[in-house]
């Protein structure tokens, strides 16, 4: 992927069936790009599909099992999803579940002390009864659209700490 000038990749990672998950190299240390997953309150900072707003309410010491509640817009349509985090390695991994069962997740490898992998990964594999579930996801196109954003949302990331 060819971004004004420089060149940066967007690269898909193989994470499985029902999974979308791409990564991109970011000139940031792992600890500052977790910092900010980790804070819901400022996903909106790097949203690339358009639908996150930054009306969110969530705990400070965000651990497993806390909730928070985040503004969304989508097909010009707002409202609101309250999901549960499911997993934190401080600096490494950050995840949620959406009411609808699937799961975002970050995860940040540190390559140099100021250059991390980024992957981000749309895992609908475990959401309600499986075999109808996974067939909305894909008549829906979730799984096309949130690759999309994901790959919008990882060149903003890598763009806003651009050298």
């Amino acid at each position: 992927m060819r971004i004004e000038g420089h060149t940066m990749t967007v690269s898909i990672v193989d994470a499985g069936p029902n999974q979308v998950s791409r990564s991109v190299e970011v000139n940031a240390p792992a600890a500052e790009l977790f910092a900010m997953i980790a804070d819901p309150r400022r996903h909106h900072e790097i949203d690339g599909s358009g639908t996150v707003r930054d009306n969110v309410s969530c705990p400070d010491d965000i651990a497993p099992g806390a909730k928070f509640t985040t503004g969304m817009r989508m097909y010009g349509v707002p409202y609101r999803i309250t999901s549960v985090v499911t997993a934190v390695t401080p600096n490494e991994l950050f995840e949620w579940r959406h009411p609808a069962g699937h799961r975002w997740r970050w995860e940040f490898t540190a390559l140099t002390p100021t250059l991390t992998r980024v992957t981000e990964t749309f895992d609908y594999r475990d959401t309600g009864p499986i075999k109808d579930t996974l067939k909305y996801y894909e008549r829906m196109g979730f799984a096309k659209g949130n690759a999309k954003g994901i790959e919008s949302t990882l060149t903003k990331l890598h763009d806003r700490y651009a050298t």
